[in-house]
């Protein structure tokens, strides 16, 4: 049998896994994945954490340990999610290691409400890393303004990140921007470069769902015939700024001290549309030196009948920007767009943060009282919690 993942592997693509449960990992799914289906990374973020607390019954034993000593909702969060995220860094660690510290990599975020507030988003990557004390974390942090000079900062103390929430090429380029300093004042610093990683999350099939609805509701047949073309001509193109950069004798310079290139990496790539292809953006967005991070469903259909093709992203750069420029002549505003993406992203994340600290502290009450000790899981401090994650 055609072992499909395999060769979009073998093309340059690394497949990571867009989902992480408690259930996944005690039910030894997660190293499943990584030793039969190429799976080599692993990406998280509030949405699937709230969905992940919300269905298992696996964190009972934690939440009625987290209660007894008092500790407050947002350290509980903490601790239950870095939990899982340290457990997921040791099942990927044969990756990591096979890799040269490239893949085999697990992504935690920074809490979404911190997004404009940069010394704040710094301070909690320091202590997500501390927290968690594994080589193959990355933390996540949204490519907002603020989070920008954040990244630059977090990255100048050794530690690896994972940009979250690109949207636009603009933004990219600064993102980039704020890789390459980082990386400098990391080399300033002391650190060694080779063991600091990065990745560039740009999200694909977001664009497409807010760029359709604008075609529809532009109507005419001319609209309706760039509908589901946005998204990968827009990830063409930051993968065309992708190579530039690095390139670019400054980038050389890093490079020689033995760093490694902010891989771009193609997140939100379930195809949203039904009238769409269901591995649509992992076919068109096939290139050497990518990440493509997929819910397991996508894997698996991937498995099934995706057609990798040699590098499906260079040669396509004139196209892609003609598509750009037939949107704007239908009266489509990409720099709106983007605009409006980022903040519905922020805010989509933040909902879910708060999602699951309601079901936290919820289930906190209940153990709570389960374990005949009313009230104390509104308790407790910043202390205790930060203790629980090395040991609860």
């Amino acid at each position: 049998m055609t072992d499909r993942l395999s060769e979009l592997s073998a093309a340059g693509v690394a497949i990571w896994l867009d989902d992480l449960s408690r259930t996944r990992l005690s039910s030894g799914g997660l190293d499943q994945l990584r030793r039969e289906k190429h799976v080599a990374g692993v990406t998280t973020n509030p949405t699937i954490f709230a969905k992940a607390l919300s269905d298992a019954d696996e964190y009972n034993w934690q939440l009625r340990d987290l209660a007894l000593r008092g500790v407050e909702v947002e350290e509980a969060v903490r601790v239950l999610t870095t939990y899982d995220v340290r457990w997921a860094c040791d099942v990927m660690r044969p990756s990591y290691e096979k890799s040269g510290g490239i893949d085999g990599r697990v992504s935690i975020e920074v809490d979404p409400r911190l997004a404009h507030e940069s010394e704040r988003t710094v301070a909690e990557a320091k202590a997500l890393w501390w927290l968690i004390d594994r080589p193959n974390l990355f933390i996540k942090i949204p490519a907002t303004e603020a989070g920008l000079p954040a990244i630059t900062a977090t990255l100048a103390e050794g530690i690896s990140v994972n940009v979250t929430l690109i949207f636009g090429l603009d933004r990219y380029s600064q993102v980039m921007e704020a890789f390459l300093a980082g990386l400098e004042q990391a080399k300033a610093n002391g650190h060694d470069l080779s063991k600091i990683g990065s990745v560039a999350s740009f999200f694909v099939s977001r664009v497409d769902t807010e760029v359709d609805k604008r075609l529809e509701k532009l109507g005419s047949d001319e609209a309706k015939a760039l509908r589901g073309k946005a998204a990968v001509a827009n990830a063409q193109l930051a993968y065309e700024r992708y190579g530039e950069v690095f390139s670019s004798d400054r980038w050389q310079a890093l490079a020689d001290a033995g760093a490694h290139p902010q891989r771009p990496l193609w997140a939100s790539t379930s195809t949203k549309n039904p009238d769409y292809r269901d591995v649509i953006y992992v076919e068109q967005l096939i290139a050497p030196g990518t990440v493509n991070t997929m819910p397991e469903s996508v894997i698996h259909a991937y498995a099934d009948h995706g057609e990798t093709r040699p590098d499906t992203i260079t040669g396509s750069y004139d196209a892609a920007r003609k598509v750009f420029t037939d949107l704007e002549a239908v009266g489509v505003d990409m720099a709106d767009v983007i605009e409006v993406l980022e903040r519905e992203g922020v805010e989509k994340f933040e909902a879910s943060w708060l999602e699951l600290l309601d079901g936290v502290r919820k289930s906190l009450e209940s153990a709570a009282q389960g374990a005949g000790t009313p009230g104390r899981a509104a308790k407790g401090n910043a202390k205790a919690a930060a203790k629980a994650g090395g040991n609860a």
